[in-house]
């Protein structure tokens, strides 16, 4: 890239940091500011004029003349934009819909203004320069990013689709040829054609950097890569695809880019060589910096990440939805960020309040250190007091505002007697278990079984562990974990009301199966969202048994005393 064009993107994204730096010192001023302004943009609209925003003066007049609200609650609105009716939400209009899985079989349709993508590309504007500021050279070589499909369809004229897709497809030509990438492969129909093509032509560059939301996307990256070693170096011995694209114009696109390198090919072969297999971190010795989510259960795929990838930093991306983003880390290794506050306006409902009818909305200032807050989102794409159902928790301070993290998605709880569990007792429990047994797990699921009063926790493992050491020494230290990370399941397990937990040994495949189903429904893979807690027992789950550990019983469907599965400890997801 020209240096004066480097230049101009350090300098945008220098002073949207200092921005943003001067707004946190005094977080309760710039979050009020927004408001009015967002409310008086908007005063005209139909939800505007509905809601009285001409009136309202202060956070209070707000809080009171328009209620909490969830997707479904919206939902009538934004049919009314795809009806073509103006003014709605905004009095800009929308001009794509961010396309996200709902709470129901529906999916949302998240309206996306101009002045929200604008933000949006400010705040990763900041993210940039901060870490291109900590690690020198960044985006010197070539930058890798995963993204979905920008446009998905139309509804009545109005794309939906991924914002991020559409951001990436429509960047400059200069930016454009430093991504390794091109935005073409992520339409792409078939997926293992698609990872192929994009191991393929990430393989072919220098990489200093990579992005994607997902670990559990750059595991698959990585495990197509040592999965096709000979074929993807074929390829860019030649200069070819390597891979079947039945899309046409995509094919021949995609084509049209490549030339034979056969000294990039020897290069990739000694990595063999040298690892035994074409190790992605290898592939790639160049690269500075990873960015994905590290936090919440994303965590758990992180120290698998380093078999791949090697010791490469890792910086979280930030807390982001199709709602927006809302959180801007700057420090390597942790989901902490800097609240977008010149983004979006906040308001949080204390985690213990969370389902009361009559809980208070706190205000940016107003948050405690330690504490867990479920948060409600008002926007420039028309969403006002949106219950997102994420909690956050706050970890430091920077300046005057606080630090927030992601910590799990909200109501992702189950119960059979009283105890409550989270998802997040699951991930920690199973977690402890797999380190101190050395089980890697490609995958997990908990669901409860009412009649039985017990928790079924299915795994689909790597490596063989004899069904003797899982049903006298792996099911009890789970007991145990379980206990550990949740005093009511302690208390119930004790009391006999909870039973013991069972293990399912899950065939080998059984989350890339589930994963397909996901994406032959027509859903795009970088949004899937494994469940790891599902609120009852899955039809299609308890078909994929193998072999099943528990007080009393016996091998549900095994032939041997060991089950082997999967390939590699990788919690796939989506947050």
């Amino acid at each position: 890239m020209p240096e004066l064009l480097k230049h101009a993107r350090t300098l945008r994204g220098r002073i949207a940091s200092i921005l943003l730096d001067r707004a946190c010192a005094n977080p309760t001023k710039a979050q009020r500011s927004y408001l009015l302004r967002l409310l008086r943009r908007n005063a005209a609209t139909a939800f505007g004029r509905a809601h009285g925003f001409s009136c309202i003066r202060s956070e209070a007049d707000f809080r009171s003349r328009v209620p909490v609200r969830e997707y479904e609650d919206f939902r009538p609105f934004v049919e009314r934009i795809i009806a073509s009716e103006r003014n709605v939400l905004t009095a800009e209009e929308p001009f794509m819909l961010a396309l996200t899985s709902g709470t129901t079989s529906e999916p949302k349709y998240i309206p996306v203004t101009r002045t929200l993508q604008h933000e949006t590309a400010s705040l990763m504007a900041v993210w940039l320069y901060r870490a291109e500021r900590d690690h020198r050279g960044l985006l010197n070589q070539s930058s890798v990013g995963i993204v979905s499909r920008a446009v998905e369809g139309h509804a009545n004229g109005i794309p939906y689709g991924s914002t991020s897709g559409l951001i990436y497809k429509n960047i400059p030509a200069f930016v454009r040829r430093a991504y390794a990438v091109p935005y073409i492969v992520s339409e792409i129909d078939d997926y293992d054609a698609r990872y192929f093509a994009t191991a393929r032509f990430a393989l072919a560059r220098k990489v200093s950097f990579i992005a994607t939301p997902n670990p559990s996307t750059l595991l698959r990256l990585a495990e197509v890569v040592a999965e096709n070693q000979e074929g993807l170096i074929r390829a860019v011995h030649d200069g070819t695809l390597g891979a079947e694209i039945k899309q046409r114009e995509i094919r021949a696109q995609l084509s049209s880019m490549l030339r034979p390198d056969p000294l990039r090919a020897r290069e990739l072969e000694r990595v063999i060589k040298t690892a035994g297999f074409l190790r992605a971190g290898d592939c790639w010795r160049d690269l500075l910096l990873i960015g994905c989510w590290t936090g919440g259960s994303a965590s758990v795929k992180l120290a698998r990440l380093e078999k791949f990838y090697g010791r490469v930093p890792l910086r979280d991306l930030g807390y982001l939805a199709s709602e927006g983003r809302i959180t801007v880390p700057f420090e390597d290794r942790t989901a902490s960020g800097i609240p977008a506050i010149r983004s979006g306006y906040y308001e949080f409902i204390a985690e213990e309040e969370m389902e009361r009818a009559d809980a208070r909305a706190l205000s940016i200032c107003e948050l405690e250190v330690g504490r867990r807050y479920s948060i409600l989102l008002t926007t420039s794409g028309g969403l006002y007091r949106y219950k997102i159902n994420d909690i956050v928790e706050v970890t430091g301070f920077h300046q005057g505002a606080p630090l927030l993290a992601f910590v799990r998605k909200g109501g992702e709880m189950a119960d059979i007697t009283g105890e409550k569990m989270h998802v997040n007792h699951f991930i920690e429990a199973v977690r402890e278990v797999a380190r101190r047994f050395q089980l890697t797990i490609e995958q997990f699921r908990a669901a409860p079984d009412r009649e039985e009063s017990r928790y079924e926790i299915y795994l689909e493992l790597e490596q063989q562990v004899p069904l003797s050491v899982l049903q006298s020494e792996v099911l009890p230290a789970l007991d145990r974990a379980l206990a550990k990370v949740n005093v009511e399941y302690e208390q119930k397990r004790r009391s006999k009301r909870l039973s013991e937990p069972r293990i399912n040994l899950m065939a080998r495949g059984w989350s890339q199966r589930e994963m397909r189903r996901h994406i032959q429904t027509g859903r795009r893979d970088t949004q899937y969202k494994w469940q790891i807690l599902c609120p009852e027992k899955r039809a299609e789950d308890e078909q994929e048994i193998t072999s099943t550990v528990g007080t009393g019983l016996v091998p549900a469907r095994s032939v041997s005393d060991t089950q082997g599965q999967g390939q590699a400890l990788s919690l796939q997801i989506s947050l």
